[in-house]
């Protein structure tokens, strides 16, 4: 299975997916505007003592259906049933982030730990300047009036897929990525994707959590990932050095280190039914 892109039909939708690797398992979830190829710089590293799964999520990538991220909560539960999986760490950056703290504190017996990558505000209206860093309604505005390679030319120049390294295979990738990305939520979807967090449920975690930031990634970003922290009972933080938001991809050897250590230190052995 490794490196194959596998295909499953899951509540309504067909989702593409890939499953690299054996060992503990680590489930992995994109952001805004990507698919699971964001985590390929990730995977050789992992997948020598895990096994990695990632998915598009609905309407993202390869997969069919509309974006909602409360469908990614329940897509995401219903693959693990699939695979015979009952206890994984899960690892999501930027809005897939969102998804699996969601299914954290949902699901809390199915996840052993977490890792959340450059995660949003988790709760209430976006001040300001979140709103301005990412102009949901400008950008819905302009994929309807304009089409979506205006919208794609346009959002590659926002500093949430700003890219410090030169690497052209990197850079390659990300457009690559962009490029796929068929923009439902934008055409379709009559309002921007919510996916709200209740401060009891996070503040009762018990797993443990790993925090990522870029250097350089967004001050809006990089102040949630401290709040969040103080919040959680069980967090760590690591900042990814000479990194914007993407920080797997800018400087993806420190990323894996973080992430194997964590894992290395926290995932047991897999549970599956």
């Amino acid at each position: 299975m490794d490196g194959k892109d596998l295909y499953a039909e899951i509540r309504g939708a067909r989702l593409r997916f890939r499953d690299d690797g054996l060992g503990p398992v680590v489930i992995c979830v994109h952001g805004w505007t990507l698919d699971l190829e964001i985590w390929e710089p990730q995977v050789a590293e992992l997948a020598r003592d895990y096994r990695v799964i990632r998915f598009d999520r609905r309407g993202f990538g390869l997969s069919s259906g509309l974006p909602s991220l409360a469908d990614d909560v329940e897509d995401l539960v219903a693959l693990c049933r699939l695979l015979g999986l009952n206890r994984v760490a899960l690892a999501g950056t930027s809005q897939g982030a969102r998804v699996v703290l969601r299914v954290a504190e949902i699901y809390p017996a199915l996840v052993a730990s977490l890792v959340l990558d450059g995660v949003p505000k988790l709760e209430g209206a976006p001040t300001a300047n979140e709103s301005k860093e990412l102009p949901f309604q400008h950008y819905r505005e302009l994929a309807r009036t304009r089409g979506m390679p205006v919208f794609r030319e346009e959002w590659l120049s926002n500093p949430l897929v700003r890219l410090t390294t030169e690497h052209k295979p990197t850079r390659d990738l990300l457009a690559r990525m962009v490029a796929r990305y068929p923009g439902k939520d934008l055409t379709d979807d009559p309002q921007p994707p919510e996916l709200p967090s209740s401060p009891s449920a996070l503040e009762s975690l018990s797993v443990p959590v790993l925090l990522i930031s870029g250097e350089y990634d967004l001050p809006s970003r990089r102040q949630a990932a401290i709040e969040l922290a103080r919040r959680l009972p069980h967090a760590e933080r690591a900042e990814i050095s000479m990194a914007h938001h993407l920080c797997n991809l800018d400087n993806p050897q420190a990323y894996s280190f973080a992430m194997r250590s964590f894992l290395d230190r926290h995932l047991a052995a897999p549970d599956a039914l």
